[in-house]
């Protein structure tokens, strides 16, 4: 039976997180706090994440605002704004990465393609995601791409109002419990966790499997195959 397949992008279908995570290390490096462990400054960084995301979203120019907010509340020395501006670069350097497809994905979405209806679905900087999409040459797969400020419920059920889907034969598959699996399930999805050694701590959450769909866990994302 033909099927409506939504598929998260970052840490879905190619490496993103890894290169938020170096530039993290080497702020960390650059920091050089006297007392403070890297995860100790990663609390506070991300504590101003979850206060500026309401406010400025996600992608890499907010991850370096954030940097440079933390670098500003835990500096042990005089603040320059030189100083400022290799803080900013560390994440700027972000959106110069290759776009590091993750294995088996170019010919696992090919093939789910020809079976099923693909709609791309992500949220981030709008601008930043098109680029990551043109340059990772996936398109050509999707019937549609939807990118969002939020992943959350509400998204998901104007998702689904939008494009006229039958929740019973719709699936959300990607890597966040709190973005991918959990809201679409509390919105009348089906979900397919594909989990990522490196999914952002801020995207963990316990999942939440008795909503109203169905839930599965596939190890590797070529796996779909073998239930799609």
């Amino acid at each position: 039976m033909r099927q409506h397949l939504i598929v998260d992008a970052d840490d879905t279908l190619w490496e993103n997180n890894i290169y938020f995570e170096q530039a993290f290390s080497e702020f960390c490096d650059f920091l050089s706090h006297s007392t403070l462990t890297p995860a100790e400054i990663r609390a506070v960084l991300d504590e101003i994440e979850l206060a500026n995301i309401k406010i400025h979203g996600y992608g890499s120019l907010n991850f370096g605002r954030n940097l440079r907010l933390c670098y500003e509340r835990l500096a042990e020395r005089e603040i320059r704004e030189e100083d400022l501006d290799k803080v900013m670069s560390l994440a700027q350097r972000i959106l110069e990465q290759p776009i590091e497809l993750i294995d088996g994905v170019a010919e696992t979405l090919e093939y789910l393609a020809n079976r099923h209806e693909l709609t791309l679905f992500t949220k981030g900087h709008p601008e930043e995601q098109k680029l990551k999409i043109d340059r990772s040459g996936l398109g050509i797969y999707f019937s549609q791409t939807v990118i969002v400020k939020e992943k959350d419920t509400q998204s998901y059920l104007e998702l689904i109002e939008n494009r006229g889907l039958d929740p019973e034969r719709s699936w959300m598959i990607g890597n966040s419990p709190k973005s991918d699996i959990n809201p679409a399930l509390e919105a009348g999805l089906n979900a397919v966790l594909v989990p990522h050694p490196h999914t952002w701590g801020l995207e963990q959450q316990e999942l939440r499997t008795n909503g109203r769909g169905r839930f599965m866990r596939v190890e590797r994302f070529v796996e779909l195959q073998k239930h799609f």
